[in-house]
């Protein structure tokens, strides 16, 4: 069964090039359109997620640099493997939320909607720990 839903997802990937073309966001009304329009709000808060990181980054070196020279940590590296865990995590249980409209046309809806919520709540506590709150 998992092909099915990976072929319907294939098959959608496939067409939104078109539909991309003329969806409004703010109307959408097909699955088609919700589908597409979850997904760039997706990958919007994907881009603000990779902005946090990077204060993150320049926190942790900061951070770091003020540590001894023999400290027995590395924070970059150690937030860098949280981050890997993440969006590990973040594809599971988005994953595991489409199975809601399990082998329906609103799953890979599901999918990008959950990404995007987590991203952004992710995105957030990234901004805390890079603005050094």
């Amino acid at each position: 069964m998992r092909f099915r839903s990976e072929t319907a997802l294939a098959l959608f990937l496939l067409a939104t090039p078109v539909a991309a073309q003329d969806v409004n966001c703010a109307e959408a009304v097909t699955q088609i359109e919700m589908t597409f329009c979850a997904e760039q709000a997706w990958r919007a808060a994907d881009e603000d997620l990779n902005l946090a990181w990077g204060l993150v980054v320049e926190q942790a070196r900061a951070i770091q640099s003020a540590l001894p020279a023999d400290a027995p940590v590395d924070i970059e590296e150690d937030l860098r493997r949280a981050q890997r865990v993440w969006i590990e995590f973040r594809d599971l249980a988005c994953a595991a939320e489409s199975h809601m409209a399990w082998g329906g046309s609103m799953a890979p809806m599901l999918v990008y909607t959950c990404r995007e919520r987590l991203t952004r709540q992710r995105t957030e506590d990234l901004r805390l720990f890079g603005e050094g709150n």
